[in-house]
C-alpha cells in the first residue's frame, strides 16, 4: 500500500532501451512461452518503430491470444447508476464544474427496470458505474449490487456484477465484496504524477497516490479480482504502457496475482471537454499498444469498449482483446427507455462510437470465427485471483472456457436470438465442438454435447 510509480525510472527505461530485430524477436518468443515481460522487455517492443517489426509484434499478439484465450470473446454491458461527482477532471463530462451536465441517480425501481431491459437483450454480465460522490458510499454500492442480482425476468438473470467506482478504504471494500461483486475496476487515468495534477483539478481524485494504491486496499479487503486501466490521450502512450506493466508487477509482487483485466480507453468527445491534442493516440498507435500489452501480460484479460468505432474494434480485437461490451448505452435510464440513439453528451460521461445492438455484435463475431461467451463459471466456483492464475495453464481453455462459452451462447440462442442468428449460432457451436475434439486435454465431448442438449431442452446455468 505504498506508491510504486517513479516517472524518472520509467522514462530512463524507455530512453535507454535499444530495439533491434533480434531483441524484438527474443521478447516475442518469451511472451509466446506465456511468460510475463519485464519493463525493459516491454520497452524493447515499444521502441520498435520498423514497420516490419511492428507487424511481427502484432502477429505475436494474435498468436498469443489464440494460445491463451482461444477464439472466445466475453460480452458484457455497462450500467451507469449515478453521475453525481465531486471531482473536477478536465476530460470527463461528469466533472463537478460542468453545470450543463444533467445529474441523475437511478432509483431502485429505475435500476430494476434497467436490469430487466438488459436481461431482455440476453445480457448476463454487467459493470455498474458510479461517480465519486458521498451518496455513492460502499453501503449504497453494495445495496445496488444486491438489487441487480435479485432481478430475474423470464429466463434472464445477471450472474456477474463488476464495479467501476471510486477508491475506498479497506473496510468499505469489504462491504462491497460481501455483496458478491466480481471485478473492482479503478483506472489511474495517467501514471505520470505531474500530468495527473494538470488534469485533476479538484475532489478526492486529485490525490494521485491515494488512487494509485486503491487496488492494494481492495486486495487487502479480499477482492482478488481487480481491473486497472489508463486513459490514452492524457500523456505519452509509451509511458502509459510501461505504467500499466509496472502496476501489474506491483500487484503480482505484493499479492501474488496481477490484475484480472486491463482497459485502455482513448479520450473521446465529452460535454465541455477541455483538453489539448498533444498526446492524441492515432488508430495505428492504438492497435500497436494493444498488441504490446497483450504480449507483456499474457494471462491478463483485456477490455475494448464501445468508445471505439466498429471498424477499429474489428481490427484491434485480434491483437489480444478478450472482453467487449455490446448494445452499450451510457445515458442513465436509457436501456429501458431506448432514448440513447441520438447521444446527448450532457447526460453521458463521453461519446460512444459503436451503438450496435448486442445481437449485431454477436453476428459480427460469428462472421469472424469468434465464439461469443457470457460465462461466469470461474467467478462462482472460486477460480479467481491467484486460483485463476493456477488454472490459466495449457488445457484450461479447452477444459473449461470454451465449453462454458458454448453453453452460455446456447442459452442466448434459445432465449433471445432471432431465428437467423439462432441457426448460425448453433452452426458455430458445432464447428467449435469439432475443433475441440482435436485436443487431448479437452473436456469430455460427449458430456459437453449432453449438456448442450439439456440447454436446448430448457435447462439453464449449466457449466464446467
Amino acid at each position: 500500500m505504498k506508491p510504486f510509480i517513479d516517472a524518472d525510472e520509467l522514462w530512463e527505461i524507455l530512453n535507454e532501451t535499444k530495439s533491434d530485430k533480434q531483441a524484438v524477436r527474443e521478447v516475442i518468443a518469451k511472451s509466446l512461452d506465456k511468460k510475463r515481460l519485464t519493463l525493459r522487455e516491454t520497452a524493447v517492443l515499444i521502441n520498435a518503430n520498423d514497420p516490419e517489426l511492428i507487424e511481427e509484434i502484432k502477429e505475436g499478439a494474435r498468436e498469443l491470444k489464440k494460445r491463451v484465450y482461444g477464439n472466445r470473446i466475453v460480452l458484457f454491458a455497462p450500467l451507469y447508476v449515478g453521475n453525481k461527482c465531486t471531482n473536477n477532471c478536465k476530460y470527463c463530462g461528469f466533472r463537478a464544474s460542468n453545470k450543463e451536465a444533467i445529474r441523475k441517480t437511478l432509483s431502485d425501481q429505475e435500476l430494476v427496470q434497467e436490469v430487466e431491459a438488459l436481461e431482455d437483450n440476453g445480457q448476463k454480465r454487467l459493470i455498474l458505474v458510479y461517480g465519486e460522490h458521498p451518496e455513492y458510499s460502499a453501503d449504497y454500492i453494495a445495496h445496488t449490487v444486491r438489487t441487480v442480482y435479485g432481478v430475474k425476468k423470464g429466463p434472464g438473470e445477471i450472474r456477474r456484477v463488476n464495479i467501476n467506482a471510486a477508491p475506498l478504504e479497506i473496510e468499505d471494500f469489504r462491504k462491497v465484496k460481501e455483496a458478491g461483486i466480481g471485478t473492482y475496476q479503478i483506472f489511474q487515468e495517467t501514471y505520470h504524477p505531474e500530468a495527473y495534477k494538470n488534469y485533476h483539478l479538484g475532489g478526492k481524485k486529485r490525490n494521485f497516490e491515494y488512487r494509485l494504491t486503491a487496488l492494494d486496499r481492495a486486495q487487502e479487503a479480499g477482492i482478488d479480482d481487480v481491473g486497472i486501466g489508463a486513459l490514452f490521450g492524457l500523456y505519452d502512450w509509451r509511458y502509459e504502457v510501461l505504467g500499466l506493466v509496472r502496476h501489474t508487477n506491483h500487484l503480482e509482487a505484493c499479492y501474488h496475482v496481477g490484475p484480472h483485466t486491463i482497459s485502455f480507453p482513448r479520450i473521446q468527445n465529452a460535454s465541455k471537454l477541455d483538453l489539448g491534442t498533444d498526446y492524441t493516440v492515432n488508430d495505428e498507435d492504438f492497435a500497436r499498444l494493444v498488441a504490446i500489452l497483450r504480449l507483456a501480460v499474457p494471462y491478463t484479460g483485456m477490455i475494448l469498449t464501445a468508445r471505439e468505432n466498429p471498424g477499429l474494434r474489428h481490427e484491434v480485437i485480434q491483437f489480444g482483446v478478450s472482453q467487449i461490451d455490446g448494445g452499450t448505452k451510457l445515458e442513465l435510464g436509457s436501456y429501458s427507455n431506448s432514448i440513447n440513439e441520438a447521444q446527448d453528451l450532457n447526460r453521458e460521461q463521453f461519446q460512444i462510437n459503436d451503438n450496435r445492438s448486442l445481437n449485431e455484435i454477436i453476428e459480427e463475431l460469428f462472421e469472424n470465427d469468434y465464439l461469443p461467451s457470457f460465462c461466469t463459471a470461474c467467478y462462482r466456483l472460486g477460480r479467481t485471483g491467484e486460483h485463476f492464475m493456477e488454472f490459466s495453464v495449457p488445457g484450461f481453455i479447452k477444459r473449461f472456457c470454451s465449453p462454458n462459452a458454448m453453453l452460455t451462447l446456447a442459452e442466448y440462442l434459445e432465449d433471445y436470438a432471432p431465428a437467423n442468428t439462432k441457426q448460425r449460432g448453433w452452426e458455430v457451436i458445432d464447428k467449435n465442438l469439432s475443433d475441440l475434439q482435436q485436443y487431448p486435454d479437452a473436456v469430455n465431448i460427449n458430456e459437453l454435447r449432453n449438456r448442450l442438449e439439456r440447454v436446448r431442452a430448457g435447462e439453464r446455468d449449466i457449466y464446467f
